[in-house]
């Protein structure tokens, strides 16, 4: 009953006064003290366990939350690197094909050239004159 002469000063209803307790208005006691003691901080009772069960409960979702976050970024970090890669492979794939047809085509014109150039010396024709009899040959082989 000490509490309640002595926060009398304090407006509220009686029945309201009955309810509190000390511990209740301790912070009044130290006006200019700013820092909080752990006894004024979290009241004990009822309250407490199931306060730091959220609280727990609240830190755990959170860590949760975060490694959900971190799985999903390196999920996408793979993605990006498997799309990345299979990329270059395909650039690197066309560029071997593009080579390829390249000196196919070089072989080709090669191989061209040789014929005519045996088909000149057959027919005993001259090499540097264009003939049709000559292209004619050349088309259907």
């Amino acid at each position: 009953m000490a509490h309640m002469t002595r926060f009398a000063a304090i407006p509220m209803s009686k029945c309201m006064r009955e309810m509190c307790k000390e511990e209740d208005y301790a912070f009044l006691n130290a006006k200019g003290d700013t820092t909080r003691t752990p006894e004024t901080s979290v009241p004990e009772g009822d309250e407490g366990p199931e306060r730091q069960d959220s609280r727990g409960e609240r830190v755990w979702r959170r860590l949760e939350m975060e490694r959900r976050e971190q799985e999903k970024q390196r999920e996408v970090e793979e993605q990006r690197r498997k799309k990345e890669e299979l990329w270059k492979r395909h650039v690197a794939e066309l560029a071997s094909e593009r080579e390829s047809l390249r000196d196919r085509s070089h072989r080709l014109r090669e191989f061209r050239n040789f014929q005519r150039k045996v088909l000149t010396q057959d027919l005993g024709l001259d090499p540097s004159s264009d003939n049709e009899k000559l292209s004619e040959l050349l088309m259907k082989l």
